[in-house]
């Protein structure tokens, strides 16, 4: 029904074979993309490239979001060798574990700064390069979470960040919309990822996101990767500013 043939695209945030963003990058590569892969830095390296080599991916960089150079440097190798971007995916959040676990009220300036900085305002930097490479459209992607809409136990302070990063793909997809650049936020139930692992008691509520959910099956990466590799496609062009609910229904119930 569609394919990706001939395009490109770009994936941040692959941590390790767990991650949602490998899940995607796999289903993009399945679709005939061509793909750029980042890595956080030399610690994380040896978890992502033999990953990224295994989908053979064109472009193997660092990229820490908070240094500009790397942002730079990153977008600057994909315009020399690429002249283009079809899709950007972008598959990061962060925020201080003693902020993480504490309660929304205590988080501290600083904490929260930081995680708004990487979590959501990293998106826009990263629209902002993609933006003159997708002349003649495109599509960029972030990961939400349902705690942004309603109070996740154990979630604190993430839900209020990725509420304002599902505003941020709002927003940006009303700007970008006439200019054929479409802006998704992906939202799938409780998954058993690296990034998960952080969170107090997250085996609790895998468990029983399992038993509520009306499919009674958690998401998967390769589900969350088949949505994505269909959002990146010309026949989703006309499918904007939305945040993609992936989790067999758990959003639904009570």
């Amino acid at each position: 029904m569609f394919s990706l043939q001939g395009t490109t695209a770009l994936v941040v945030g692959i941590a390790n074979d767990r991650s949602i963003a490998w899940g995607c990058a796999r289903a993009l590569k399945a679709q005939g993309a061509r793909i750029a892969v980042t890595y956080l830095n030399d610690k994380a390296e040896p978890h992502v490239r033999p990953l990224a080599e295994e989908l053979g991916a064109e472009i193997i960089r660092p990229l820490d979001v908070q240094d500009a150079d790397q942002m730079t440097a990153l977008f600057g190798e994909i315009a020399e060798r690429w002249g283009r971007l079809d899709t950007a995916l972008h598959s990061i959040a962060f925020c201080p574990r003693e902020d993480l676990h504490g309660r929304v009220v205590d988080c501290s300036a600083k904490g929260f700064g930081l995680a708004m900085d990487v979590s959501v305002h990293s998106f826009l930097r990263m629209i902002r390069h993609a933006e003159p490479l997708m002349p003649d459209g495109g599509t960029c992607m972030t990961v939400s979470f349902q705690g942004a809409s309603r109070v996740v136990e154990h979630y604190n302070i993430m839900g209020p960040v990725k509420a304002a990063l599902e505003s941020v793909v709002r927003y940006a997809a009303a700007e970008l919309g006439p200019k054929g650049i479409s802006v998704h936020a992906l939202s799938p139930g409780p998954m058993a990822t690296r990034a998960a692992s952080g969170i107090a008691e997250f085996d609790e509520l895998l468990d029983a996101a399992a038993q509520r959910a009306p499919t009674h099956h958690l998401a998967t990466i390769e589900d969350v990767g088949a949505y994505c590799a269909f959002l990146a496609s010309r026949q989703a062009s006309n499918v904007t500013g939305g945040v993609h609910p992936i989790d067999g229904g758990y959003g639904i119930v009570g």
